[in-house]
C-alpha cells in the first residue's frame, strides 16, 4: 500500500468512528474501512496515537458527553445511554475519571471541562533515510523468563515494563536468564494481546531447547513465522524507540505488508545499551496483504 493510499484508508476509519459515536459498532467493521485485518489496524492505530481504538472511542464520547450536558438540560441518563452506557452509574464513573467532576456538575457555569480532540493523520514524505530491513522465517522455538499481564490503559505499560527491566537487571533475574539460554541474547516478548481488554503479555526472557529446567521461570512457544527484523544503532532507549516509530509510521504503509497478530520481540545483543554504537534488532511477525 501507498502511503498516499494507507493515509486516505485511515483518514476513513477515522471518519467512519466519529459518525458512528452514537451508535454501536465493533472493531472488524472500522478495520474493514481500512482494508486492513483488525489486529493490524489496532496495532498501527495504537503505535501511531499512543492510545488503543478502545481508548480513544471512549474518550471522544466522553467529550461529546461533557460538551452535551454543559449547553443543553438533557438528563445525564439519556446521555449515558446515546454514548453507549448501560447505567448512569458506569456513566458517571467513567465521566468523573474523565473529567474529574460528576456529569451533574457538568452543568455548572464556568466549570472546566477535558476535550479530547479528534484525531487527524497528516503524511510525511521523508525519504531522507533509508530503513533497512531483513525477511526471516523461523520455526517455532521455545523461550523462558519472567512474564507479567501488562495494560495499555493510560499508558501504564509504557510505566510498568521499563520498572521491569530495572527490577530485573538489580535482583538477578537477567543475569540468571542470560546463563540458561541458548546464547547470550535477552529478548523482550509482546504476546497474547487482547485489544477489546487492553492487555497484552510482557516477557523478559531467553531461548532455551525444550530439554532445559526453567527454573521456576514461565515457559511459552513463539510460533514458527515470517519476521521483518529492523536494526536499532545507538544508546537505549531512544534509538530503539524511534526505530519503532519509524516502522509504523513509514514501513508499514510503505509496504505490502501486515503484523500477522502473533508476538513481537525486542532482541538485545551483548554490549553496552548506553553505547552510542549499541546494536539490537526488532522482530515484527509479517504477512503479505493480498
Amino acid at each position: 500500500m501507498a502511503d498516499l493510499e494507507w493515509l486516505i484508508r485511515m483518514k476513513e476509519a477515522l471518519d467512519y468512528i466519529e459518525s458512528k459515536m452514537e451508535e454501536t459498532f465493533n472493531i472488524e467493521d472500522i478495520a474493514k474501512v481500512a482494508y486492513s485485518s483488525p489486529f493490524h489496524f489496532q496495532r498501527m492505530f495504537y503505535m501511531l496515537t499512543g492510545v488503543s481504538v478502545k481508548d480513544y472511542i471512549r474518550k471522544r464520547r466522553l467529550t461529546l458527553a461533557a460538551q452535551e450536558l454543559a449547553i443543553s438540560k438533557v438528563k445525564v441518563l439519556d446521555v449515558a445511554l446515546k454514548y453507549g452506557y448501560d447505567s448512569p452509574e458506569s456513566f458517571a464513573k467513567a465521566f468523573r475519571k474523565a473529567h474529574g467532576i460528576t456529569p451533574s456538575a457538568a452543568r455548572e457555569s464556568g466549570v472546566q471541562l477535558k476535550a479530547f480532540p479528534r484525531l487527524s493523520f497528516h503524511l510525511s514524505l521523508k525519504g531522507d533515510k533509508e530503513m533497512d530491513y531483513r525477511i526471516e522465517t523461523r520455526d517455532a522455538f521455545n523461550v523462558i523468563g519472567l512474564v507479567e499481564e501488562m495494560t495499555t490503559k493510560d499508558g501504564e505499560n509504557l510505566r510498568r515494563i521499563p520498572q521491569l527491566w530495572i527490577e530485573a537487571n538489580e535482583n538477578g533475574t537477567s543475569d540468571k536468564l542470560i546463563e540458561i539460554g541458548v546464547d547470550k541474547d535477552i529478548l523482550g516478548i509482546c504476546k497474547d494481546f487482547n485489544h477489546e481488554k487492553e492487555t497484552f503479555s510482557y516477557w523478559i526472557a531467553v531461548e532455551a531447547s525444550s530439554e532445559t529446567d526453567a527454573q521456576g521461570f514461565a515457559s511459552t512457544t513463539i510460533p514458527a513465522a515470517s519476521w521483518a527484523v529492523f536494526t536499532s544503532v545507538g544508546p537505549m532507549p531512544n534509538a530503539i524507540q524511534q526505530a519503532w516509530a519509524r516502522i509504523f509510521q513509514e514501513w508499514f504503509p510503505a509496504t505490502g505488508y501486515e503484523h500477522t497478530g502473533g508476538p513481537e520481540f525486542e532482541l538485545y545483543l551483548p554490549g553496552r545499551p548506553d553505547a552510542e554504537d549499541y546494536r539490537c534488532e526488532i522482530w515484527i511477525p509479517v504477512m503479505k496483504k493480498n
